[in-house]
C-alpha cells in the first residue's frame, strides 16, 4: 500500500481514466492522499498562425473541469483527490509533480506508439527512468471493434 499516490490522467479517455483511478484507490492506504494529474500544450499557432487556439488559461479550465468530473464519476464518495492541472511537456511536468509533492507511486496508462498520441510511448518512457518514486505503467485496454450490425 501506498501513502500518496500521483495518477496522470488523459482527461479525453474516460476508459484510461476509470481504469487509473479504480488501480490507484486499490493501491492507497486507508488516509493516504491521491493526486490526480493531467498536463495539456499551451500550444501557440506553430506553422499556422491563422489557427487560433483556446487561450492557456481558458485550456486549462477547460481540463482541469473533466478532471474533476473524471473524479466525481468515478472515485468513491469517500475518498478525495487533489486536482493538478499544468501546461508544457508531460513527462516533464509529471516527474517534476511528483517530486514536488513526494509521492510514494506515479499510475500512468500506456497507449504505446499506436495511439491517439504518437508521443504516449516517449512520455511513459521517460517518467518510468527519471521519477522520483515507483512508477505503474498499466497496459492499454483494447477496444473491441465495433458491430457494424451485419454480424461481420
Amino acid at each position: 500500500m501506498y501513502s500518496k499516490i500521483l495518477i496522470a490522467i488523459d482527461p479525453e479517455d474516460d476508459g484510461e481514466g476509470k481504469r487509473a483511478l479504480e488501480e490507484g484507490v486499490r493501491l492507497l492506504s486507508e488516509g493516504g492522499e491521491l493526486h490526480l494529474a493531467s498536463v495539456f500544450s499551451p500550444g501557440g499557432a506553430g506553422f499556422f498562425p491563422h489557427v487560433t487556439e483556446d487561450a492557456p488559461a481558458e485550456k486549462e479550465a477547460e481540463v482541469r473541469g473533466t478532471l474533476s468530473l473524471l473524479a466525481r464519476k468515478y472515485l468513491p464518495l469517500n475518498q478525495n483527490a487533489t486536482l493538478h492541472v499544468v501546461a508544457g511537456s508531460a513527462g516533464e511536468k509529471l516527474v517534476a509533480l511528483a517530486g514536488n509533492i513526494c509521492v510514494d507511486l506515479m499510475i500512468l496508462v500506456s497507449r504505446g506508439a499506436t495511439g491517439r498520441w504518437p508521443l504516449r510511448r516517449a512520455t511513459v518512457e521517460h517518467v518510468s527512468v527519471n521519477a522520483p518514486c515507483a512508477v505503474l505503467v498499466l497496459p492499454a485496454l483494447v477496444k473491441e471493434p465495433e458491430d457494424d450490425g451485419e454480424g461481420r
